[in-house]
């Protein structure tokens, strides 16, 4: 609860503005493509709890509903106080998931308001790089201040996400029965 009025005092100290900005984290990965699109999460599927800056500055995570199997598909993102719900635009197995966010009710909307995100995978040989990105309109302003807070922000988030692919990856591999 702190957080929120922290962020909502940030809000009120600094003017709002419309500035449009995204940004990509990647890591390579030692699997097939296709293992790691199997494997894809959003951050409220992430198991393991999320760092501290983000737990600081970030709605806390409840839950997702619907799945990300069909272009159109909305899925509604659970918080411990408010949503978010994406709609699924692009889905090109396993290479690229893309959505936009049609709905923003988390309490920092002053701050900041998701626009969409992506989760694109190369294959590289035997590794691939997977390609996380977040698009937002930032409210804050000065930019020269905020931006680099933002961007830290975001990486943490995509890591935490990365870091959860990997959890369910391991996962999956032991739920697989031994090659005989």
């Amino acid at each position: 609860m702190q957080a929120k009025r922290w962020l909502w005092l940030v809000g009120h100290l600094f003017p709002p503005g419309q500035s449009t900005d995204a940004v990509t984290t990647t890591a390579t990965f030692r699997v097939q493509p296709e293992h790691m699109w199997d494997n894809i999460v959003f951050y409220e599927d992430v198991e393991h709890p999320p760092p501290l800056l983000l737990r600081m500055f970030l709605p806390t995570p409840v839950r997702t509903d619907g799945g990300a199997k069909d272009v159109g598909t909305m899925v509604e993102c659970t918080y411990a106080h408010g949503k978010l719900v994406k709609r699924i635009t692009e889905i090109d197995p396993p290479r690229l998931l893309r959505f936009d966010v049609v709905g923003q009710h988390l309490g920092i909307e002053r701050c900041i308001t998701t626009l969409g995100g992506s989760y694109a995978i190369q294959p590289s040989g035997d590794h691939c790089e997977v390609a996380l990105t977040t698009r937002y309109r930032a409210h804050l302003r000065p930019r020269w201040l905020w931006r680099s807070f933002e961007r830290l922000l975001a990486h943490q988030l995509h890591r935490h996400i990365l870091a959860g692919m990997t959890a369910t990856a391991r996962q999956s591999r032991r739920a697989e029965p031994a090659s005989r």
